[in-house]
């Protein structure tokens, strides 16, 4: 069976930063990572606007977020300290999804950075979107110098049908001629215009008190 992915993006401008990241590392995570099938909970925070969090939850399969394990402490169970914090911030995206691409691949625990794109596409173009995703763009940045892992999702839950996360080196990684080379081809410009909802953001790893 495919892998799972939970992904929870914010923007937490309006929450107190050292309430947020003490509420995150000490509650939110360590519930999560005592929930069967949680496999890897990492955190990432964004190059351009520090005020953008990023947790990213892969798990064994997306069923796992209808268990019991996880409904005992998600949705309408979240602890106070979890709905005074959730209730400050801004959500970008919330996405749950199966993996398509490598079904059942994790990712590095020792990644620097992080690329997360994600959008919708008309359903008409669709079926080419999906064929240049996996023969031509996946594989063409997964082979970039400083990629260490590339990976697809498609949403069970979500606002957003598809998200691609790239696990770099550092986060510099995308912006080097041959990440640049690699994701400008004559194929993907003919798909752009129809790309929708589209979110983009770079991240580095989130380092506690740094």
């Amino acid at each position: 069976m495919a892998k799972g992915i939970l992904i929870a993006a914010m923007n937490i401008a309006n929450a107190a930063e050292d309430e947020f990241h003490d509420w995150y590392d000490t509650e939110h995570v360590p519930e999560r990572q005592r929930v069967p099938g949680f496999l890897l909970c990492q955190r990432w925070i964004g190059i351009d606007d520090r005020k953008v969090s990023v947790a990213t939850y892969d798990l064994d399969n997306a069923g796992v977020l209808t268990s019991p394990g996880y409904q005992a402490i998600g949705g309408e169970n979240l602890s106070p300290w979890s709905k005074r914090v959730t209730g400050r911030v801004e959500r970008l995206m919330r996405f749950e999804g199966d993996q398509i691409l490598p079904g059942d691949r994790l990712p590095p625990d020792n990644a620097g950075g992080l690329l997360l794109n994600s959008m919708n596409v008309e359903p008409a173009a669709e079926a080419e979107f999906n064929e240049w995703y996996d023969k031509e763009h996946i594989p063409a940045l997964g082979a970039v110098p400083g990629v260490l892992c590339a990976r697809r999702f498609r949403a069970t839950s979500a606002n957003r049908r598809y998200v691609a996360l790239y696990h770099l080196a550092s986060p510099d990684v995308q912006a080097t001629p041959a990440w640049k080379s690699a994701a400008d081809t004559e194929w993907t410009r003919r798909l752009r215009p129809h790309f929708r909802d589209h979110l983009r953001i770079v991240c580095r790893r989130y380092v506690r008190g740094g």
